[in-house]
């Protein structure tokens, strides 16, 4: 199993974030969250670098990113919590079907469609 370490600015707001999108939390306490969704899990970090944060990507492969969108309403979601705007899922050149996500401070997600794979 890989379990990313991710970086918060505001570690309550991005608790609250991932929730927000589907992860439960699992364990916490002041320094880290482990936040889980499925067999899939990360570990949030009270902890924040910048440049990290603004150069980490993570992909997130859900059965069909349509509906993960309409379930979890990333332009809601973006404007809650003062997020970059979501881009919403489509065929990308490198042959995927991925929408794009930023948390709070600036970590990337691909949320990439798992039936559309090619």
């Amino acid at each position: 199993m890989l379990r990313p370490f991710v970086p918060s600015m505001d570690y309550d707001r991005s608790k609250l974030f991932y929730e927000a999108i589907g992860f439960e939390t699992k364990h916490a306490d002041r320094r880290i969250a482990v936040m889980s969704k499925g067999p899939d899990s990360f570990i949030l970090q009270n902890f924040y670098v910048q440049e990290l944060a603004e150069n980490l990507v993570l992909q997130l492969t859900v059965p069909d990113a349509g509906a993960w969108w309409a379930e979890h309403d990333p332009v809601q979601i973006a404007k809650q919590f003062s997020t970059k705007p979501p881009v919403s899922p489509a065929l990308q050149p490198w042959g995927l079907v991925v929408g794009f996500i930023h948390d709070p401070c600036g970590v990337l997600w691909h949320i990439v469609d798992g039936k559309k794979q090619h």
